[in-house]
């Protein structure tokens, strides 16, 4: 049977435009105040300018893109002190799924767990970042999921979706991945002990670690 077209307009296309779009900006391959004209991407994505316009609409309302009156949309860019704030914001939600995975994991999901921070020390001692930055946010994603904690984790799905640039920048800081992975491996370690309290402590002295490095 032929493959069926994808639709141009309505909530599908909608829904595409949606999914591409957001994967560009957090992907970095849409820069901060990038201009999104609607013609070009209808363009690109094959669906009608209400189609990408819509979708807009649905990343505005996740922070990720703002709308300049009589200009037009554009990647927004987020500052220093909002991404401060949001890291505080993530702070507390972290650090409640973390005390949550640290009482209900299983030992498939610790040894999981085990399994990312040695592989993130390997990327370390390779002294290579760009792998370190994807492990160090695939385990943040982990503890959020393990947790079961579904309304933290979409608050933190959203926010961290804002923090991409930042998050790639101090990756790349001369010392930062060093610093980052003892910070991370204290959280692991108190998750492996089962200890609630030390897990969001962990959590919490990693972050503020995040929010004194934006500063810098």
């Amino acid at each position: 049977m032929p493959t069926q077209a994808r639709p141009s307009t309505g909530e599908q296309a909608k829904q595409h435009a949606f999914a591409q779009l957001r994967r560009a900006i957090l992907h970095g391959d849409m820069a901060p105040a990038q201009r999104l004209v609607e013609n070009e991407l209808a363009e690109q994505f094959g669906v009608t300018r209400a189609s990408i316009r819509a979708a807009l609409i649905d990343l505005e309302a996740q922070g990720l893109v703002e709308r300049i009156r009589n200009r037009g949309s554009r990647v927004r860019v987020v500052t220093v002190d909002e991404a401060v704030a949001i890291t505080e914001c993530r702070m507390v939600l972290e650090g409640l799924c973390a005390a949550k995975v640290a009482v209900a994991a299983d030992d498939e999901q610790l040894a999981e767990l085990t399994d990312l921070g040695t592989a993130m020390t390997k990327a370390v001692a390779d002294g290579d970042p760009v792998t370190y930055s994807d492990l160090n946010h695939e385990l943040h994603t982990r503890i959020r999921e393990f947790s079961g904690q579904r309304t933290a984790l979409e608050l933190l799905e959203r926010l961290n979706a804002q923090l991409v640039r930042h998050r790639f920048q101090l990756a790349l800081r001369p010392g930062r991945p060093q610093q980052s992975l003892n910070e991370h491996l204290a959280i692991i370690e108190a998750i492996r002990a089962r200890d609630p309290k030390a897990a969001e402590e962990a959590v919490r002295a990693h972050l503020t670690s995040v929010i004194e490095a934006l500063r810098d």
